[in-house]
């Protein structure tokens, strides 16, 4: 099997050459060729795919059984992943993700793939109208669509995002015993998955005749809630987590633009159903226990330096200090 990955470098592209690798399938990756890692032993088609014509040139004498789309975030780019692949590829497999859902939450809490797509960021509405895109283009013959939506994904090459953001000093603060700021009561529900998880269920829908024309979330079946999230992440510190439980509208009124995560997605439960996919493809079971992937994550992370010091962050200080001194309520995770 040929599987071209557009992207290649990232999170869970990252995870899925960790899966499809041992199935044997000939693996070439398209990016700008600036990013190794653990993907570098594979061929590299180099070229950039913000330049449509660029994009489709390198491609145009290409074929693959398989093309799986990762870093596609605009409907321009999936438009240009259509030129390029029609006619040329079996099988697209489109990275989407859980948030195009929007932040409705079901009668039976978890979202499956029946639930109607709201999207309220422009990156989750972006990711929808990419998802119609390859859909139609699957309508018209020019190749089977699958699509896969990630919830919150982690891992060495990654980090272990906070409630508030992706790149935090929480998790230093953490270490040094010092409290760390909670959105609501901390029981807001949320996932975190493994990129050997996700990038699992890419690797076996690839080829696979059943996820043809089906979408999947691809989440582990746990939910945490946050205090759960942050006393599991502090137990792969060796510690505990001091948490000053706010509302969410106070933190986003002190800086929207920093906090935005929170106020598009963490404030919102994020609490997903990947009951289609494992029914569809048994090979799909998260292996990964949570506290497990957290310590392996934070070692990587300290390994490749980019460890975040609390101290360099006096604006996140100042907003506990402030939190505290407003008699928010404190609790130990």
């Amino acid at each position: 099997m040929k599987v071209l990955l557009i992207g290649g470098t990232g999170l869970i592209s990252l995870g899925i050459v960790e899966q499809l690798a041992p199935r044997g399938a000939e693996i070439t990756l398209f990016n700008r060729g600036q990013r190794a890692g653990k993907a570098g032993a594979f061929p590299v088609i180099i070229g950039d795919r913000n330049q449509p014509a660029e994009f489709e040139a390198r491609l145009a004498r290409e074929r693959f059984d398989v093309v799986i789309d990762m870093i596609c975030f605009s409907p321009a780019q999936a438009e240009a992943t259509v030129r390029a692949c029609a006619g040329r590829t079996a099988q697209l497999i489109f990275c989407s993700t859980v948030c195009t859902y929007g932040v409705d939450v079901p009668p039976q809490v978890l979202v499956d793939e029946t639930f109607p797509q709201r999207p309220i960021s422009e990156y989750a509405r972006n990711k929808l109208v990419c998802e119609q895109i390859f859909e139609r283009a699957a309508a018209v013959g020019h190749f089977q669509t699958t699509i896969i939506r990630p919830s919150n994904t982690y891992g060495p090459g990654g980090s272990i995002i906070d409630q508030m953001e992706f790149d935090s000093v929480v998790w230093d603060r953490v270490q040094s015993g010092l409290p760390v700021l909670c959105a609501g009561d901390g029981l807001g529900l949320w996932q975190a998955t493994h990129r050997s998880d996700v990038g699992r269920l890419f690797a076996y829908a690839a080829g696979n005749p059943q996820t043809f024309g089906q979408a999947f979330n691809a989440t582990r079946d746990q939910v945490f809630t946050w205090r759960d999230y942050y006393r599991q992440a502090a137990q792969a510190l060796g510690t505990q987590a001091e948490l000053v439980l706010v509302p969410a509208g106070w933190v986003t009124t002190q800086n929207l633009e920093r906090f935005s995560f929170l106020n598009e997605i963490t404030r919102y439960h994020g609490a997903y159903s990947s009951q289609k996919a494992k029914r569809t493809l048994p090979e799909f079971r998260c292996r990964v226990d949570f506290v497990d992937g957290a310590r392996e994550t934070f070692a990587d992370i300290k390994k490749r330096g980019a460890w975040r010091r609390h101290q360099d962050d006096a604006e996140y200080s100042a907003l506990v200090s402030r939190a505290l001194e407003l008699g928010f309520e404190k609790l130990t995770a």
